[in-house]
This record gives C-alpha cells, sequence and structure tokens, in this order.
C-alpha cells in the first residue's frame, strides 16, 4: 500500500481522525511521535498493519511535504506549528440562539 498517496488524499479525514485524541487546531504545536503514532492507528483502523519503524518513515515523508506545503512550521527537530484550520467549530451567534419568551 502507498501510504503517503493515501495520507495525501485523505489529509482532512487524517487529521479529523488524529483529533480525536491530540490537541490539534491552528497554531497548537503537533510532535513527530504524535504523528507517528496515529498513522499507526490510522492505518490498523483500515486493516492495514504498519510497523513502527515503517510508521517512523511515513511520518518524516508526509511532515516534509506538509512543511513543503506550508501547512505545517519546524519549531524544533521533533516539533512543529499546525498552520491551517480543520473547520470551524459550531457556535451559535445571538441572532441564533432560542428566544425563551
Amino acid at each position: 500500500m502507498e501510504f503517503i498517496k493515501d495520507l495525501t488524499a485523505n489529509k482532512s479525514i487524517f487529521f479529523k481522525f488524529m483529533k480525536e485524541k491530540y490537541r490539534l487546531y491552528k497554531n497548537s504545536n503537533i510532535f513527530f511521535r504524535d504523528i507517528q503514532y496515529a498513522i499507526k492507528s490510522y492505518f490498523e483502523k483500515k486493516d492495514v498493519h504498519i510497523k513502527y519503524s515503517q510508521a517512523e518513515k511515513v511520518a518524516f515523508e508526509f511532515i516534509t511535504k506538509l512543511e513543503n506545503s506550508g501547512e505545517l512550521k519546524k519549531m524544533s527537530n521533533n516539533a512543529w506549528k499546525v498552520n491551517f484550520s480543520l473547520g470551524n467549530n459550531v457556535v451559535q451567534s445571538d441572532e441564533q440562539k432560542v428566544n425563551p419568551n
């Protein structure tokens, strides 16, 4: 299976999957091991078993792609800043709130 193609094609799905376990929002920090373990879990949910070392290589390559596209900004050797948003949270404006009177 071509892991990088899958992650790139389903980037939004992957990050929403990752967001279930990790705090992931615009300008948050994300760490290499978090991405690596999320990749491993993501593919295991698809019944594709991936070895630790293989997940490490895939994570490195995926992070490099995200850095090159500007979606992640390198902060240190193992930390990046998230430079994208996964969408808006559902928030009601004052006009949409139900008036009890």
